[in-house]
């Protein structure tokens, strides 16, 4: 019961630094506009500037709210496959979702110079259904090859020949492409969360909370297997199934994200240990609340330095939250010398 009450008051706090975050976050930019105007526009009181407005509900508030969706689907996806490979370095590109997108952007960006491949404008919603499709192939593969191997240490490799070998393909594209269009590649795979328009957000939003509720109904076959899968299998878990619907929900969350907001590196590694040594359990009925949140705060706080406040440039994402979330893990972790997994 102790537990029960720590664990309901952790889970309020982190909410509301969630929240504290995401104000902070609207409140900063290159363009100063006072907290208490953000305030009242949050709020629906007319704002003093018309400008402001604009900044806020068609800039900011998109692009703070792609941040929570985008750390808490990566840190869901993350944990998931830490817990199927039960290996802490297992993170929610190992099954080669990331290098699926990549191939079917650089097809997009970099076919057309390299040879030819003009059928398709490199527009945002064409470079999306690429990068979704490229996806879409991968977990096909993958899916295929869980179906017919049982040992899942199998699958891990399998997952990294197929990144390997669409990575392959990119470099094929890259070596034979312009500049410009290695370059507007390039920035792709640096990661972006302010490219979205209200439209975007939403199908981002939709998609991103369907593979967050499929992860309800795997709490408890999540935790059995951690403890093997003979032990798993006494309890009537069916593994083909399960390992089936956690790559499938992964996909989801980590294929849909990459194809919105480009490969987010770092997130998904590390906000499952993150909330493992916060809370000492190993229970996915705590841990997956909590990863939720502290895959929202953390990107919400790359993102502000990212922005370098008052400035008029932007960081790239992917190096913010390696440069942050680094130090963090490893603080922890030799603070706690102890990893409960």
């Amino acid at each position: 019961m102790k537990f029960v009450k720590s664990y309901i008051a952790w889970l309020f706090l982190l909410s509301g630094i969630t929240l504290l975050f995401f104000s902070v976050n609207i409140s900063l930019g290159s363009v100063h506009i006072p907290f208490k105007e953000v305030f009242n526009g949050l709020f629906g009181s007319p704002m003093s500037n018309q400008n402001w407005e604009y900044i806020i509900f068609d800039y900011r508030m998109p692009k703070a709210i792609t941040s929570v969706l985008v750390g808490s689907g990566l840190g869901v996806s993350g944990l998931l496959m830490q817990t199927l490979f039960r290996n802490p370095l297992a993170g929610p590109f190992v099954l080669g979702i990331t290098s699926g997108a990549s191939l079917g952007v650089a097809l997009i960006i970099l076919g057309a110079s390299a040879f030819g491949f003009a059928f398709l404008a490199a527009t945002k919603w064409n470079i999306i259904l690429a990068a979704g499709l490229g996806c879409f192939m991968v977990l096909v593969a993958v899916i295929a090859v869980s179906l017919k191997i049982r040992n899942t240490m199998a699958i891990l490799i399998i997952g990294l020949m197929f990144a390997s070998f669409t990575s392959s393909l990119v470099s094929v594209f890259s070596y034979f492409s312009s500049a410009e269009a290695l370059q507007q590649f390039i920035f792709w795979g640096f990661g972006s969360l302010g490219n979205l328009a209200w439209q975007e957000v939403r199908i981002l939003g939709l998609l991103v909370s369907i593979g967050l509720l499929l992860c309800l109904f795997l709490v408890k076959r999540l935790d059995a297997l951690l403890l093997g899968d003979n032990y798993a299998q006494t309890l009537g878990i069916n593994l083909k199934k399960v390992r089936l619907l956690i790559i499938i929900v992964t996909s989801i969350l980590a294929g849909t994200i990459t194809a919105f907001a480009g490969p987010i590196a770092f997130i998904g590694l590390a906000v499952p240990h993150f909330a493992r040594l916060l809370f000492a359990t190993a229970s996915h009925k705590v841990l997956l609340p909590a990863t939720i949140f502290l895959g929202a705060i953390l990107l919400l706080i790359c993102d502000i330095v990212s922005q370098v406040p008052f400035y008029n440039y932007t960081l790239p994402i992917n190096a913010v939250t390696s440069l942050i979330g680094a130090p963090i893990i490893i603080w922890l972790l030799v603070r706690k010398r102890k990893l409960n997994f």
